[in-house]
């Protein structure tokens, strides 16, 4: 018996299982598959790494049932420091007592874990985890993958969401803008001995942005942040082979002290950066979201968020379609999620790839033009106030399931 369901989701990282998730809620019918192994990326120690939700994205997970789960979770972000290599003339954004906070700061395990109770519980969502698609068809019809165990699913509309290497994007011969960066991040988890007073730093050297963003403490009371550190390729090798004790010394010196004595907690990581966008994100019986679509530099923290504004867009644009009766997989649908999307993921893509070149000019001529600039917006209450709501993803045309 055919199980024939509304979407085929293929990626069930952070950005496709949300997806299938406030589609249930909607009502819309999916499978999910996904090549990786829910157990191995939940497990302690697996990632280090966090990620900065939004305002846009907790009203997204709010308005999905996730947020009262994730909220014990989450360190708030109540202001964000932006300086050029800690020299005076920095911008600080904060937001407004009774707007709340500018985001919050989660590690990546416990939002999978919030996503992953959260879809065992739909009925309407069915979960292919472990499992290689090893064909994709998409016809007038209909959408199906096959996968390596010979199981055949089928939808009315499939979603490319495996991020940036996605094999459907590069199978639907959907093309890409890309450079490299020749930059790679480096993330690690720290515990200082000052605490972070919930200020998220984004501090701006020649080779690369070093953030620091502000979790909670731990259990035993540690002061607890997420290291950001960009540095220039034909530096990383020799970067990551430094001792813990000289790496945490050189994150130290490059702090000024603000967060005290530094101590490396886990494992570190690291990956190269690049840029990616595709002008289309849709095609036959087609959509993609998240990283399949555009890939940044996490200069802002925004990578995770753009895609979760996919989410909710691509969501309202299909409920009201079915609302007029049209096919999931209709071409006017997906036109109208391609236009929807368009601008708001290149001016946020734009922006990163401008600060990152802007900030990476060496020389005090340009340091000091850019930091006259950072005064002006400090002293500047509308310009702060656009930005902001920018960071917040409030701005502009707002899906409905972003929206408080």
């Amino acid at each position: 018996m055919s199980d024939k369901r509304d979407l085929l989701i293929l990626g069930g990282g952070l950005v496709g299982m949300t997806l299938a998730i406030a589609a249930a809620k909607q009502g819309l019918s999916c499978h999910v598959v996904d090549r990786a192994d829910p157990a191995e990326l939940t497990a302690e120690g697996f990632d280090g790494r966090a990620s900065a939700i939004s305002t846009a994205s907790w009203n997204l997970f709010r308005n999905i049932g996730i947020a009262d789960g994730l909220e014990p979770f989450g360190c708030p972000i109540a202001s964000i420091a932006v300086t050029d290599g800690m020299k005076p003339g920095r911008i600080d954004f904060q937001p407004e007592p009774h707007e709340g906070s500018l985001g919050r700061m989660f590690p990546n395990r416990q939002l999978r874990l919030a996503l992953y109770n959260a879809a065992e519980g739909e009925e309407l969502i069915a979960f292919h985890p472990k499992a290689d698609v090893v064909e994709r068809h998409r016809g007038p019809h209909g959408v199906s993958a096959t996968l390596a165990d010979g199981t055949v699913l089928e939808a009315a509309l499939m979603v490319g969401a495996e991020g940036r290497m996605s094999p459907t994007r590069e199978e639907a011969g959907i093309t890409m803008a890309h450079w490299d960066y020749s930059h790679r991040a480096m993330i690690v988890g720290l515990t200082h001995s000052k605490p972070h007073d919930n200020v998220a730093w984004e501090i701006f050297y020649p080779a690369g942005p070093f953030a620091l963003l502000p979790l909670l403490d731990d259990a035993d009371g540690n002061h607890r942040s997420a290291l950001v550190w960009t540095v220039d390729e034909k530096d990383a090798e020799g970067t990551l082979a430094m001792p813990r004790e000289m790496f945490a010394a050189e994150v130290a010196k490059r702090t000024h002290g603000v967060l005290g004595d530094i101590t490396l907690q886990g494992p570190i990581s690291s990956y190269p950066l690049s840029f990616q966008h595709t002008v289309q994100i849709t095609g036959e019986r087609l959509a993609l979201v998240g990283d399949a679509a555009h890939g940044m530099h996490p200069i802002a923290g925004q990578g995770l968020n753009l895609g979760l504004r996919d989410v909710g867009t691509l969501v309202e644009v299909l409920v009201e379609g079915a609302r007029l009766g049209l096919d999931f997989g209709d071409a006017q649908l997906l036109e109208r999620y391609q236009k929807w999307r368009a601008l708001d993921s290149l001016m946020v893509m734009g922006a990163t790839d401008g600060l990152t070149r802007l900030f990476g000019i060496p020389g005090r001529l340009p340091s000091a033009i850019r930091r006259l600039g950072m005064g002006i917006v400090q002293r500047t209450p509308p310009l702060k106030r656009f930005f902001m709501d920018e960071a917040r993803g409030i701005s502009g045309d707002v899906p409905e399931l972003l929206k408080g």
